[in-house]
Protein backbone atom coordinates (compact mmCIF):
# COMPACT_ATOMS: atom_id res chain seq x y z
CA UNK A 1 0.00 0.00 0.00
CA UNK A 2 1.19 3.35 -0.90
CA UNK A 3 2.64 5.97 2.28
CA UNK A 4 -0.05 8.12 0.78
CA UNK A 5 -3.58 6.60 1.63
CA UNK A 6 -5.54 8.82 -1.24
CA UNK A 7 -9.33 8.49 -1.21
CA UNK A 8 -8.38 6.40 -4.70
CA UNK A 9 -5.50 6.15 -7.28
CA UNK A 10 -7.82 7.60 -9.86
CA UNK A 11 -9.75 10.34 -7.97
CA UNK A 12 -7.22 12.55 -9.33
CA UNK A 13 -8.24 12.45 -13.28
CA UNK A 14 -11.84 11.57 -12.03
CA UNK A 15 -12.11 14.82 -10.54
CA UNK A 16 -9.44 16.61 -11.66
CA UNK A 17 -8.18 16.90 -9.05
CA UNK A 18 -23.26 15.17 22.93
CA UNK A 19 -24.11 12.04 23.20
CA UNK A 20 -24.20 9.38 26.02
CA UNK A 21 -22.05 6.18 26.45
CA UNK A 22 -22.76 3.21 25.38
CA UNK A 23 -21.05 1.40 28.20
CA UNK A 24 -18.27 2.18 31.04
CA UNK A 25 -15.46 0.97 28.35
CA UNK A 26 -15.82 3.75 25.53
CA UNK A 27 -12.89 5.83 25.12
CA UNK A 28 -10.82 3.40 26.96
CA UNK A 29 -10.02 0.91 24.26
CA UNK A 30 -6.54 0.13 25.43
CA UNK A 31 -5.35 -2.92 24.46
CA UNK A 32 -8.41 -3.68 22.36
CA UNK A 33 -7.20 -0.98 20.01
CA UNK A 34 -4.29 -2.86 18.90
CA UNK A 35 -5.99 -6.57 18.38
CA UNK A 36 -8.28 -5.70 15.52
CA UNK A 37 -9.37 -8.97 15.53
CA UNK A 38 -11.57 -8.72 18.61
CA UNK A 39 -13.41 -5.71 17.75
CA UNK A 40 -16.08 -7.94 15.83
CA UNK A 41 -19.64 -6.59 17.69
CA UNK A 42 -22.27 -6.37 15.56
CA UNK A 43 -23.75 -3.03 15.02
CA UNK A 44 -27.15 -2.16 15.77
CA UNK A 45 -29.49 -1.08 12.70
CA UNK A 46 -29.10 2.08 13.50
CA UNK A 47 -26.79 4.76 15.83
CA UNK A 48 -26.26 7.95 16.36
CA UNK A 49 -22.33 9.06 17.42
CA UNK A 50 -22.18 12.45 18.39
CA UNK A 51 -18.53 14.61 17.67
CA UNK A 52 -17.44 16.68 20.33
CA UNK A 53 -14.39 18.41 18.33
CA UNK A 54 -12.66 21.67 18.51
CA UNK A 55 -14.77 23.24 16.05
CA UNK A 56 -18.28 22.37 18.02
CA UNK A 57 -20.50 19.11 18.15
CA UNK A 58 -22.13 17.49 15.18
CA UNK A 59 -24.26 13.90 15.24
CA UNK A 60 -23.67 11.31 12.43
CA UNK A 61 -26.55 8.71 12.40
CA UNK A 62 -25.14 4.91 10.60
CA UNK A 63 -27.53 2.60 9.05
CA UNK A 64 -26.06 -0.45 8.94
CA UNK A 65 -28.40 -1.69 6.16
CA UNK A 66 -26.42 1.27 3.63
CA UNK A 67 -23.14 -0.77 4.43
CA UNK A 68 -23.17 -3.32 7.10
CA UNK A 69 -19.59 -4.03 7.65
CA UNK A 70 -18.17 -0.44 7.45
CA UNK A 71 -21.02 -0.01 10.08
CA UNK A 72 -19.98 -2.43 12.12
CA UNK A 73 -16.32 -1.48 11.85
CA UNK A 74 -17.34 1.93 12.71
CA UNK A 75 -19.31 1.00 15.70
CA UNK A 76 -16.22 -1.02 16.90
CA UNK A 77 -13.76 1.84 16.47
CA UNK A 78 -16.29 4.37 17.91
CA UNK A 79 -16.77 2.26 21.10
CA UNK A 80 -13.34 1.40 21.77
CA UNK A 81 -12.44 5.02 21.41
CA UNK A 82 -10.04 4.87 18.00
CA UNK A 83 -11.48 8.31 16.83
CA UNK A 84 -10.91 10.39 20.18
CA UNK A 85 -7.93 12.92 20.09
CA UNK A 86 -8.12 11.94 15.87
CA UNK A 87 -6.97 15.14 13.44
CA UNK A 88 -9.18 16.04 10.71
CA UNK A 89 -5.94 16.17 8.54
CA UNK A 90 -6.92 16.05 4.75
CA UNK A 91 -9.82 18.82 4.23
CA UNK A 92 -10.60 20.13 0.82
CA UNK A 93 -13.27 22.87 0.56
CA UNK A 94 -16.55 22.23 -1.50
CA UNK A 95 -15.31 18.39 -1.30
CA UNK A 96 -14.52 16.99 1.62
CA UNK A 97 -12.92 16.39 5.20
CA UNK A 98 -11.23 13.12 6.43
CA UNK A 99 -10.32 11.55 9.53
CA UNK A 100 -9.60 8.35 11.23
CA UNK A 101 -5.64 7.85 11.37
CA UNK A 102 -5.44 6.93 15.10
CA UNK A 103 -2.71 9.58 16.97
CA UNK A 104 -1.08 6.89 18.37
CA UNK A 105 1.12 5.18 15.82
CA UNK A 106 1.71 1.88 17.85
CA UNK A 107 -1.91 1.57 17.13
CA UNK A 108 -2.41 3.09 13.61
CA UNK A 109 0.33 0.38 12.59
CA UNK A 110 -2.12 -2.45 13.46
CA UNK A 111 -4.89 -1.42 11.39
CA UNK A 112 -3.67 -0.33 8.30
CA UNK A 113 -4.02 -3.61 7.02
CA UNK A 114 -7.28 -4.52 8.58
CA UNK A 115 -9.32 -4.48 5.52
CA UNK A 116 -12.91 -4.28 5.14
CA UNK A 117 -14.50 -6.43 2.85
CA UNK A 118 -16.36 -5.17 -0.06
CA UNK A 119 -19.81 -3.54 0.53
CA UNK A 120 -22.35 -2.53 -2.72
CA UNK A 121 -22.60 0.76 -2.89
CA UNK A 122 -26.50 1.38 -1.54
CA UNK A 123 -26.45 5.03 -1.19
CA UNK A 124 -24.92 8.54 -3.36
CA UNK A 125 -22.26 9.60 -1.63
CA UNK A 126 -24.47 13.40 -0.65
CA UNK A 127 -23.63 16.08 0.76
CA UNK A 128 -23.63 15.07 4.44
CA UNK A 129 -22.92 11.43 3.87
CA UNK A 130 -19.94 9.91 5.80
CA UNK A 131 -18.13 6.91 3.74
CA UNK A 132 -14.98 4.89 4.14
CA UNK A 133 -11.57 5.82 2.63
CA UNK A 134 -9.93 3.59 0.29
CA UNK A 135 -6.53 3.04 -1.06
CA UNK A 136 -7.16 2.20 -4.65
CA UNK A 137 -10.34 -0.70 -4.82
CA UNK A 138 -13.44 -1.08 -2.37
CA UNK A 139 -11.51 -3.83 -0.39
CA UNK A 140 -8.98 -1.37 1.51
CA UNK A 141 -11.11 0.19 3.82
CA UNK A 142 -9.66 0.29 7.36
CA UNK A 143 -10.07 3.25 9.47
CA UNK A 144 -10.14 6.17 7.88
CA UNK A 145 -13.55 8.19 6.70
CA UNK A 146 -14.48 11.18 4.87
CA UNK A 147 -17.80 13.45 5.34
CA UNK A 148 -19.04 15.16 2.04
CA UNK A 149 -19.08 18.51 2.00
CA UNK A 150 -21.16 18.63 -1.18
CA UNK A 151 -22.74 15.64 -3.59
CA UNK A 152 -20.03 13.50 -5.10
CA UNK A 153 -21.79 11.55 -6.61
CA UNK A 154 -19.11 10.30 -9.11
CA UNK A 155 -17.69 8.44 -6.03
CA UNK A 156 -20.62 6.16 -6.41
CA UNK A 157 -19.56 3.99 -9.76
CA UNK A 158 -15.91 4.06 -7.85
CA UNK A 159 -17.33 1.54 -5.08
CA UNK A 160 -17.24 4.47 -2.20
CA UNK A 161 -20.25 3.14 -0.08
CA UNK A 162 -21.92 5.43 2.35
CA UNK A 163 -22.60 4.17 5.77
CA UNK A 164 -24.37 7.11 7.46
CA UNK A 165 -24.90 10.90 7.61
CA UNK A 166 -24.25 13.97 9.69
CA UNK A 167 -28.41 14.80 11.33
CA UNK A 168 -27.18 17.63 12.94
CA UNK A 169 -24.33 20.47 13.24
CA UNK A 170 -23.51 20.14 9.71
CA UNK A 171 -22.48 23.72 10.16
CA UNK A 172 -20.08 22.94 12.26
CA UNK A 173 -18.38 20.24 9.65
CA UNK A 174 -18.15 22.81 7.33
CA UNK A 175 -15.98 24.88 9.41
CA UNK A 176 -13.47 22.66 10.26
CA UNK A 177 -10.31 24.14 9.52
CA UNK A 178 -9.22 23.81 5.64
CA UNK A 179 -6.33 26.25 5.64
CA UNK A 180 -3.72 23.33 5.00
CA UNK A 181 -5.71 21.92 1.65
CA UNK A 182 -4.37 19.02 0.38
CA UNK A 183 -1.41 16.98 1.36
CA UNK A 184 2.32 16.42 0.62
CA UNK A 185 3.30 15.87 -2.26
CA UNK A 186 0.30 17.14 -4.31
CA UNK A 187 -0.06 20.43 -1.24
CA UNK A 188 1.20 21.96 1.66
CA UNK A 189 -1.02 19.59 4.11
CA UNK A 190 0.16 16.63 6.36
CA UNK A 191 1.84 13.82 4.28
CA UNK A 192 0.20 11.06 5.70
CA UNK A 193 3.12 8.54 5.80
CA UNK A 194 4.32 10.82 8.40
CA UNK A 195 1.18 10.90 10.07
CA UNK A 196 1.54 7.22 10.49
CA UNK A 197 5.16 7.05 11.48
CA UNK A 198 4.86 9.78 13.72
CA UNK A 199 1.05 10.55 15.03
CA UNK A 200 -0.40 13.58 16.71
CA UNK A 201 3.69 14.32 17.71
CA UNK A 202 3.54 15.36 13.66
CA UNK A 203 0.35 17.05 13.59
CA UNK A 204 0.17 19.51 16.58
CA UNK A 205 4.08 20.38 15.65
CA UNK A 206 4.00 21.58 12.11
CA UNK A 207 -0.19 21.72 12.09
CA UNK A 208 -1.54 23.24 15.03
CA UNK A 209 -4.37 24.85 13.55
CA UNK A 210 -6.05 21.49 12.47
CA UNK A 211 -9.32 20.78 14.45
CA UNK A 212 -9.86 17.47 15.95
CA UNK A 213 -12.01 15.08 17.79
CA UNK A 214 -12.04 15.64 21.60
CA UNK A 215 -14.31 12.24 21.60
CA UNK A 216 -16.50 10.77 20.04
CA UNK A 217 -19.46 8.71 21.41
CA UNK A 218 -22.61 5.98 20.51
CA UNK A 219 -25.69 7.60 21.92
CA UNK A 220 -27.83 5.52 23.81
Amino acid sequence: MSNRFYLVSVLAVTLGLAGVSVGAGQGAGGAALKNPAVLKDTAPATYKVTFDTSAGTFVVEVHRDWAPLGADRFYNLVKNGFYDNCRFFRVIPNFMVQFGIHGDPAVSSVWRNARIPVDPVKQSNKRGFITYAMAGTPDTRTTQVFINFQSNANLDGLGFAPFGEVVSGMAVVDKIYSGYGEGAPRGKGPDQGRIQAEGNAYLTKDFSNLDYIRKATIEK
